[in-house]
Protein backbone atom coordinates (compact mmCIF):
# COMPACT_ATOMS: atom_id res chain seq x y z
CA UNK A 1 0.00 0.00 0.00
CA UNK A 2 1.01 3.62 -1.00
CA UNK A 3 0.90 5.95 1.72
CA UNK A 4 2.00 9.84 1.55
CA UNK A 5 4.53 11.63 3.54
CA UNK A 6 4.84 15.22 3.50
CA UNK A 7 7.35 17.29 5.23
CA UNK A 8 8.36 21.07 5.49
CA UNK A 9 11.23 22.15 3.34
CA UNK A 10 13.81 25.03 4.14
CA UNK A 11 15.05 26.46 1.69
CA UNK A 12 17.77 29.24 0.86
CA UNK A 13 16.40 32.37 -0.95
CA UNK A 14 18.03 31.17 -4.02
CA UNK A 15 16.32 27.96 -3.55
CA UNK A 16 13.10 28.99 -3.13
CA UNK A 17 13.27 31.98 -6.25
CA UNK A 18 13.70 28.19 -7.88
CA UNK A 19 10.83 26.75 -7.05
CA UNK A 20 8.75 29.75 -7.74
CA UNK A 21 9.60 29.93 -11.27
CA UNK A 22 8.76 25.98 -11.06
CA UNK A 23 5.18 26.30 -9.71
CA UNK A 24 5.41 29.53 -12.37
CA UNK A 25 6.19 27.62 -15.44
CA UNK A 26 3.77 24.71 -14.86
CA UNK A 27 1.02 27.06 -14.35
CA UNK A 28 1.66 28.61 -17.52
CA UNK A 29 2.64 25.36 -19.51
CA UNK A 30 -0.79 23.94 -18.29
CA UNK A 31 -2.94 26.78 -19.33
CA UNK A 32 -1.13 26.91 -22.64
CA UNK A 33 -2.40 22.98 -22.67
CA UNK A 34 -5.85 24.33 -22.67
CA UNK A 35 -5.69 26.62 -24.93
CA UNK A 36 -4.75 24.45 -27.93
CA UNK A 37 -7.21 21.90 -26.65
CA UNK A 38 -10.08 24.69 -26.41
CA UNK A 39 -9.16 26.21 -29.96
CA UNK A 40 -8.78 22.25 -31.94
CA UNK A 41 -12.08 22.07 -30.04
CA UNK A 42 -14.04 24.93 -31.21
CA UNK A 43 -13.07 24.15 -34.71
CA UNK A 44 -14.08 20.71 -34.56
CA UNK A 45 -10.87 18.51 -34.38
CA UNK A 46 -9.49 15.94 -32.50
CA UNK A 47 -8.42 15.60 -28.82
CA UNK A 48 -4.33 16.75 -29.43
CA UNK A 49 -2.63 13.72 -27.91
CA UNK A 50 -0.22 14.67 -24.64
CA UNK A 51 3.06 13.68 -26.68
CA UNK A 52 1.96 15.89 -29.50
CA UNK A 53 2.22 18.68 -27.23
CA UNK A 54 5.35 17.78 -25.41
CA UNK A 55 6.95 18.14 -28.80
CA UNK A 56 5.33 21.32 -29.81
CA UNK A 57 6.48 22.58 -26.20
CA UNK A 58 10.12 21.13 -26.64
CA UNK A 59 10.10 23.14 -30.53
CA UNK A 60 8.90 26.00 -28.44
CA UNK A 61 11.86 26.17 -25.89
CA UNK A 62 14.19 26.52 -28.94
CA UNK A 63 12.97 29.79 -29.82
CA UNK A 64 14.56 32.97 -28.17
CA UNK A 65 10.97 33.99 -26.53
CA UNK A 66 10.51 31.06 -24.85
CA UNK A 67 14.28 29.90 -23.87
CA UNK A 68 13.25 30.90 -20.07
CA UNK A 69 11.07 27.26 -20.32
CA UNK A 70 14.40 26.31 -19.90
CA UNK A 71 15.50 27.23 -16.11
CA UNK A 72 13.58 24.83 -14.89
CA UNK A 73 13.15 21.09 -15.21
CA UNK A 74 11.64 19.47 -18.17
CA UNK A 75 9.50 17.01 -15.99
CA UNK A 76 7.48 19.93 -14.73
CA UNK A 77 6.49 21.12 -17.78
CA UNK A 78 5.86 17.20 -18.93
CA UNK A 79 3.71 16.68 -15.95
CA UNK A 80 1.75 19.56 -16.46
CA UNK A 81 0.62 18.92 -20.12
CA UNK A 82 -0.08 15.56 -18.65
CA UNK A 83 -2.48 16.85 -16.10
CA UNK A 84 -4.32 19.02 -18.54
CA UNK A 85 -5.10 16.34 -20.96
CA UNK A 86 -5.76 14.16 -18.50
CA UNK A 87 -8.38 16.94 -16.79
CA UNK A 88 -9.78 17.29 -20.84
CA UNK A 89 -10.17 13.76 -20.91
CA UNK A 90 -12.18 13.34 -18.01
CA UNK A 91 -14.38 16.08 -18.71
CA UNK A 92 -14.88 14.58 -22.35
CA UNK A 93 -16.09 11.08 -20.26
CA UNK A 94 -18.52 13.01 -18.31
CA UNK A 95 -16.47 12.26 -14.47
CA UNK A 96 -15.45 16.39 -13.63
CA UNK A 97 -16.41 19.75 -14.88
CA UNK A 98 -14.83 21.26 -17.90
CA UNK A 99 -11.53 22.55 -16.72
CA UNK A 100 -10.37 25.94 -16.11
CA UNK A 101 -7.35 28.11 -16.70
CA UNK A 102 -5.50 28.47 -13.55
CA UNK A 103 -5.23 31.87 -12.04
CA UNK A 104 -1.76 33.39 -10.90
CA UNK A 105 -3.92 34.90 -7.75
CA UNK A 106 -6.25 31.44 -6.73
CA UNK A 107 -4.69 28.72 -8.08
CA UNK A 108 -2.81 26.44 -6.21
CA UNK A 109 0.91 26.83 -5.91
CA UNK A 110 3.01 23.43 -6.69
CA UNK A 111 4.95 21.54 -9.03
CA UNK A 112 6.25 17.97 -9.88
CA UNK A 113 9.32 16.69 -9.27
CA UNK A 114 10.65 13.16 -10.69
CA UNK A 115 10.49 10.33 -8.48
CA UNK A 116 13.55 8.61 -10.00
CA UNK A 117 15.81 12.03 -9.57
CA UNK A 118 14.16 12.91 -5.86
CA UNK A 119 17.32 11.66 -3.67
CA UNK A 120 16.58 11.55 -0.01
CA UNK A 121 19.56 10.99 2.65
CA UNK A 122 19.34 12.54 6.39
CA UNK A 123 17.33 15.86 6.69
CA UNK A 124 18.33 16.85 3.28
CA UNK A 125 16.54 16.10 -0.70
CA UNK A 126 17.49 16.71 -3.33
CA UNK A 127 15.30 18.33 -5.76
CA UNK A 128 15.63 18.79 -9.76
CA UNK A 129 17.40 22.20 -11.02
CA UNK A 130 16.88 23.56 -6.99
CA UNK A 131 19.48 21.62 -4.85
CA UNK A 132 19.78 19.38 -1.39
CA UNK A 133 16.91 21.37 0.38
CA UNK A 134 16.87 20.92 4.43
CA UNK A 135 13.83 19.07 5.63
CA UNK A 136 12.63 19.16 9.25
CA UNK A 137 11.55 15.66 9.62
CA UNK A 138 13.81 12.33 7.90
CA UNK A 139 11.73 10.47 4.57
CA UNK A 140 12.63 6.72 4.99
CA UNK A 141 15.42 6.10 2.70
CA UNK A 142 16.14 3.51 0.37
CA UNK A 143 12.39 3.55 -0.61
CA UNK A 144 10.64 3.68 -3.84
CA UNK A 145 9.24 7.20 -4.21
CA UNK A 146 5.89 7.95 -6.02
CA UNK A 147 4.43 11.47 -7.65
CA UNK A 148 6.88 13.68 -5.30
CA UNK A 149 4.93 17.24 -5.31
CA UNK A 150 6.56 20.18 -4.05
CA UNK A 151 3.78 23.05 -3.13
CA UNK A 152 3.31 26.28 -0.93
CA UNK A 153 0.94 26.70 1.31
CA UNK A 154 0.60 30.31 1.87
CA UNK A 155 3.52 30.43 4.05
CA UNK A 156 5.85 27.11 4.31
CA UNK A 157 6.84 25.02 1.30
CA UNK A 158 6.32 21.23 1.25
CA UNK A 159 7.63 18.27 -0.33
CA UNK A 160 5.09 15.38 -0.33
CA UNK A 161 6.22 11.75 -1.67
CA UNK A 162 4.10 8.84 -1.67
CA UNK A 163 6.08 5.77 -0.32
CA UNK A 164 4.97 2.22 -0.11
CA UNK A 165 4.47 0.37 2.92
CA UNK A 166 3.10 -3.05 4.66
CA UNK A 167 -0.11 -3.68 5.34
CA UNK A 168 -1.01 -3.27 8.95
CA UNK A 169 -1.81 -6.56 11.13
CA UNK A 170 -4.72 -6.11 13.62
CA UNK A 171 -6.84 -8.41 15.43
CA UNK A 172 -10.37 -6.86 14.54
CA UNK A 173 -12.90 -7.82 16.72
CA UNK A 174 -15.65 -9.36 14.07
CA UNK A 175 -18.65 -6.37 14.48
CA UNK A 176 -19.72 -4.18 11.64
CA UNK A 177 -19.86 -0.20 12.68
CA UNK A 178 -22.44 2.14 10.90
CA UNK A 179 -21.61 5.58 10.25
CA UNK A 180 -23.70 8.46 9.65
CA UNK A 181 -22.57 11.82 8.63
CA UNK A 182 -24.04 15.14 8.92
CA UNK A 183 -24.07 19.43 9.25
CA UNK A 184 -25.13 18.86 12.84
CA UNK A 185 -22.76 16.30 13.95
CA UNK A 186 -19.45 15.28 11.38
CA UNK A 187 -20.13 11.88 12.40
CA UNK A 188 -22.83 9.38 14.70
CA UNK A 189 -21.82 5.60 14.84
CA UNK A 190 -23.81 2.65 15.76
CA UNK A 191 -21.53 2.02 19.29
CA UNK A 192 -23.00 5.79 20.05
CA UNK A 193 -19.36 7.27 19.18
CA UNK A 194 -20.20 10.66 18.04
CA UNK A 195 -18.12 13.24 16.39
CA UNK A 196 -18.63 16.90 16.94
CA UNK A 197 -19.06 19.78 14.03
CA UNK A 198 -15.69 21.60 14.52
CA UNK A 199 -16.92 25.14 12.71
CA UNK A 200 -19.25 25.23 15.87
CA UNK A 201 -16.41 25.96 18.19
CA UNK A 202 -15.42 29.01 19.69
CA UNK A 203 -11.87 28.86 18.15
CA UNK A 204 -13.15 28.15 14.61
CA UNK A 205 -15.81 30.94 14.67
CA UNK A 206 -13.60 33.38 15.94
CA UNK A 207 -11.64 33.12 12.56
CA UNK A 208 -14.37 32.87 10.83
CA UNK A 209 -14.81 36.57 12.01
CA UNK A 210 -11.27 37.58 11.81
CA UNK A 211 -11.59 36.18 8.05
CA UNK A 212 -15.34 38.65 7.42
CA UNK A 213 -13.67 41.56 8.72
CA UNK A 214 -10.03 41.35 6.62
CA UNK A 215 -12.44 40.55 3.21
CA UNK A 216 -14.51 43.48 4.22
CA UNK A 217 -11.41 45.81 4.56
CA UNK A 218 -9.94 44.47 1.21
CA UNK A 219 -13.26 45.03 -0.51
CA UNK A 220 -13.48 48.64 0.96
CA UNK A 221 -9.96 49.52 -0.27
CA UNK A 222 -10.80 48.48 -3.83
CA UNK A 223 -13.13 51.01 -3.87
CA UNK A 224 -11.94 53.50 -2.64
CA UNK A 225 -8.89 52.62 -5.63
CA UNK A 226 -11.27 51.89 -8.30
CA UNK A 227 -10.11 53.64 -11.18
CA UNK A 228 -12.60 53.61 -13.86
CA UNK A 229 -13.30 50.10 -14.37
CA UNK A 230 -10.09 48.99 -13.30
CA UNK A 231 -9.13 48.50 -9.92
CA UNK A 232 -5.64 49.16 -8.28
CA UNK A 233 -4.15 46.70 -6.12
CA UNK A 234 -1.76 48.62 -3.71
CA UNK A 235 0.69 47.42 -1.12
CA UNK A 236 -1.98 47.79 1.71
CA UNK A 237 -4.29 45.30 -0.74
CA UNK A 238 -1.45 43.34 -1.09
CA UNK A 239 -0.91 42.71 3.03
CA UNK A 240 -4.42 41.84 3.56
CA UNK A 241 -4.80 39.70 0.65
CA UNK A 242 -1.55 37.38 2.42
CA UNK A 243 -3.72 37.65 6.30
CA UNK A 244 -6.30 36.56 4.56
CA UNK A 245 -4.57 33.28 2.80
CA UNK A 246 -3.36 32.56 6.63
CA UNK A 247 -6.79 32.80 7.76
CA UNK A 248 -7.86 30.32 5.53
CA UNK A 249 -4.54 28.23 6.06
CA UNK A 250 -5.10 28.04 10.11
CA UNK A 251 -8.75 27.07 9.25
CA UNK A 252 -8.21 24.35 6.70
CA UNK A 253 -5.37 22.95 9.29
CA UNK A 254 -7.87 22.87 12.01
CA UNK A 255 -10.29 20.68 10.23
CA UNK A 256 -8.01 18.83 8.32
CA UNK A 257 -6.70 17.63 12.07
CA UNK A 258 -9.88 17.34 13.31
CA UNK A 259 -10.94 14.75 10.65
CA UNK A 260 -7.90 12.90 11.04
CA UNK A 261 -8.44 12.45 14.98
CA UNK A 262 -11.95 11.18 13.72
CA UNK A 263 -11.03 8.86 11.48
CA UNK A 264 -7.91 7.57 13.98
CA UNK A 265 -10.73 6.92 16.81
CA UNK A 266 -13.35 5.00 14.61
CA UNK A 267 -10.35 2.86 12.83
CA UNK A 268 -8.78 2.02 16.09
CA UNK A 269 -12.36 0.71 17.87
CA UNK A 270 -11.15 -2.38 15.18
CA UNK A 271 -14.34 -3.63 13.56
CA UNK A 272 -14.39 -6.29 11.19
CA UNK A 273 -16.59 -3.79 8.58
CA UNK A 274 -17.81 -0.09 8.32
CA UNK A 275 -20.96 0.92 6.63
CA UNK A 276 -20.81 4.22 5.31
CA UNK A 277 -23.95 6.04 3.92
CA UNK A 278 -23.30 6.92 -0.24
CA UNK A 279 -22.37 10.85 -0.37
CA UNK A 280 -24.14 12.58 -3.24
CA UNK A 281 -21.61 15.88 -2.82
CA UNK A 282 -22.92 17.99 -5.80
CA UNK A 283 -26.63 17.68 -5.50
CA UNK A 284 -26.28 18.19 -1.80
CA UNK A 285 -24.18 21.49 -2.83
CA UNK A 286 -26.78 22.68 -4.85
CA UNK A 287 -29.00 23.46 -1.39
CA UNK A 288 -28.23 27.16 -1.22
CA UNK A 289 -28.81 27.18 2.62
CA UNK A 290 -26.66 24.09 3.44
CA UNK A 291 -23.95 24.39 0.59
CA UNK A 292 -21.36 26.36 2.91
CA UNK A 293 -21.88 24.12 5.83
CA UNK A 294 -21.05 20.81 3.91
CA UNK A 295 -18.85 22.46 1.95
CA UNK A 296 -16.70 23.50 5.72
CA UNK A 297 -17.32 19.91 6.79
CA UNK A 298 -15.35 18.31 4.26
CA UNK A 299 -17.67 15.21 3.75
CA UNK A 300 -15.44 13.55 1.13
CA UNK A 301 -12.31 14.37 2.59
CA UNK A 302 -13.55 12.43 5.66
CA UNK A 303 -14.73 9.36 3.37
CA UNK A 304 -11.22 9.42 1.87
CA UNK A 305 -9.15 9.04 5.54
CA UNK A 306 -11.83 6.17 6.32
CA UNK A 307 -11.51 4.15 3.63
CA UNK A 308 -7.76 4.33 3.41
CA UNK A 309 -7.39 3.80 6.65
CA UNK A 310 -9.88 1.16 6.59
CA UNK A 311 -7.43 -0.59 4.13
CA UNK A 312 -4.43 -0.60 5.99
CA UNK A 313 -5.93 -1.89 9.05
CA UNK A 314 -7.18 -4.93 7.14
CA UNK A 315 -11.08 -3.67 7.88
CA UNK A 316 -13.46 -4.17 4.87
CA UNK A 317 -15.32 -0.72 3.22
CA UNK A 318 -18.65 -1.01 2.11
CA UNK A 319 -20.87 1.94 0.59
CA UNK A 320 -24.40 1.95 0.99
CA UNK A 321 -26.75 2.14 -1.68
CA UNK A 322 -27.45 5.49 -3.06
CA UNK A 323 -31.28 4.72 -1.82
CA UNK A 324 -31.16 2.56 1.15
CA UNK A 325 -33.52 4.22 3.68
CA UNK A 326 -31.12 4.55 6.49
CA UNK A 327 -32.65 7.52 8.18
CA UNK A 328 -36.51 6.75 7.65
CA UNK A 329 -36.11 3.10 8.65
CA UNK A 330 -37.33 1.93 12.56
CA UNK A 331 -33.95 0.49 13.77
CA UNK A 332 -36.44 -1.72 16.22
CA UNK A 333 -39.11 -2.84 14.05
CA UNK A 334 -37.74 -1.84 10.37
CA UNK A 335 -41.15 0.31 9.83
CA UNK A 336 -40.24 2.98 7.00
CA UNK A 337 -41.17 6.46 7.36
CA UNK A 338 -42.57 7.81 4.05
CA UNK A 339 -42.24 11.52 4.88
CA UNK A 340 -38.60 12.51 7.27
CA UNK A 341 -37.70 16.05 7.18
CA UNK A 342 -34.23 17.56 7.69
CA UNK A 343 -36.27 19.48 10.86
CA UNK A 344 -37.13 16.32 12.81
CA UNK A 345 -33.36 15.43 14.80
CA UNK A 346 -35.32 12.62 16.81
CA UNK A 347 -36.98 9.91 15.14
CA UNK A 348 -40.42 8.70 16.32
CA UNK A 349 -41.77 5.36 14.91
CA UNK A 350 -45.15 5.14 13.35
CA UNK A 351 -45.88 1.73 14.32
CA UNK A 352 -44.24 0.87 17.69
CA UNK A 353 -43.57 4.63 18.92
CA UNK A 354 -39.98 3.33 19.46
CA UNK A 355 -37.90 7.16 20.09
CA UNK A 356 -34.26 7.39 19.22
CA UNK A 357 -31.85 10.24 17.83
CA UNK A 358 -32.31 10.37 13.93
CA UNK A 359 -28.42 10.00 13.37
CA UNK A 360 -27.88 7.28 15.90
CA UNK A 361 -31.29 5.61 14.18
CA UNK A 362 -29.58 5.69 10.95
CA UNK A 363 -26.24 4.28 12.03
CA UNK A 364 -27.82 1.43 13.44
CA UNK A 365 -29.70 0.46 10.45
CA UNK A 366 -26.07 1.01 8.36
CA UNK A 367 -24.28 -1.51 10.58
CA UNK A 368 -27.04 -3.46 9.47
CA UNK A 369 -26.44 -3.22 5.86
CA UNK A 370 -25.68 -5.89 3.88
CA UNK A 371 -24.31 -5.60 -0.11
Amino acid sequence: MILARKVRLFPTSLQEKQMWKSAGTKRWVYNWVLEKQQKNYNTGGKFVKSNDLRKELTQLKKTDSYKWLNEVSNNVAKQAVKDACNAYLRFFKGIAEKPVYKSRKNSVISFYNDNVKLKVKKNEVLLEKVGWVKIKEDIPLNCRYTKPTVSHDGKYWYLSVGIEVKSNKVELTGKTLGIDVGIEKLAVCSNELVFRNINKTKKVKKLEKKLHRLQRKVSNKYEKNKKGASYQKTNNIKKLEKQIKLVYRRLNGIRKNHLHQATNKIVKTKPSRVVMETLNIQGMMKNKYLSKAIQQQNLYELKRQIQYKCEFNGIKFIEADKWYPSSKTCSKCGNVKKNLSLSERTYICEECGYKINRDLNAAINLSRYSA
